[in-house]
């Protein structure tokens, strides 16, 4: 009872706010109000297997499924979600974000077979730096939506890169080829493995990571991002 009173005394005081539009959460409401969880501009491309997520990938890399969660434009105000998850520390908004998404991945038949939930890994520099993988809290919850297991280490990045964040298409692909391991490679033989990451922009970086993980026998991809930057 002290420790609800306390709790009610806080909030009273310091209210929390909507990561999104800033408006007062109410009980029961964590990170993001109703009415911004209900307004998240959902792609809906899993119901769409040639949807824009899927079509960055053809003739690239044999990929089973490609989906995103949710788009957005520059301005949005949904790019503070990914923001809030990647550079401001919020890993449990990422958790429940891919949760939120697993959910519907795992009404959806091309989704089912999966055997492994797999993250974009982070180089141990950049990890140790940022203290934890976005990607990783991601796949965490889309995991326990599905009920499958989840791997992160198994998937690795071998040589330190720079950001991608203001190259071109060509430009993000030569930055990330040939830069990601497999630890155990029986570990994933014979896989349909879900790659994960926070935001597609040109799918070099999970290109890259799908051109490793097919070099083992009778391995399947399907790729899964909580975001498609659709500019």
């Amino acid at each position: 009872m002290i420790t609800r009173n306390l709790s009610d005394l806080i909030d009273l005081f310091f209210p929390k706010l909507c990561l999104t539009c800033g408006s007062r959460l109410v009980s029961q409401e964590k990170y993001l109000c109703m009415s911004c969880w209900y307004d998240l501009p959902v792609t809906n491309f899993h119901k769409n297997r040639n949807n824009k997520v899927a079509q960055l990938f053809w003739g690239r890399v044999n990929i089973e499924n490609a989906v995103s969660f949710f788009a957005y434009k520059k301005g949005s105000r949904y790019r503070e979600l990914i923001h809030n998850i990647k550079y401001r520390g919020l890993k449990e908004l990422g958790f429940e974000t891919g949760k939120r998404f697993g959910q519907i991945l795992s009404e959806t038949v091309e989704f089912q077979d999966v055997d492994v939930v797999v993250p974009v890994p982070l180089h141990p520099r950049k990890l140790k730096k940022r203290g934890f993988n976005q990607s990783e809290w991601i796949a965490l919850g889309i995991a326990e939506a599905l009920q499958k297991p989840m791997s992160g280490n198994n998937l690795y990045r071998r040589v330190f890169t720079s950001t991608q964040t203001k190259k071109n298409r060509f430009e993000r692909f030569k930055n990330v080829n040939g830069i990601f391991a497999v630890n155990n490679t029986e570990q994933f033989l014979g896989k349909h493995i879900l790659l994960i990451d926070d935001v597609v922009t040109t799918g070099s970086t999970l290109e890259a990571c799908a051109v490793e993980l097919l070099k083992l026998t009778a391995t399947k991809i399907s790729i899964a991002t909580l975001a498609f930057a659709d500019y």
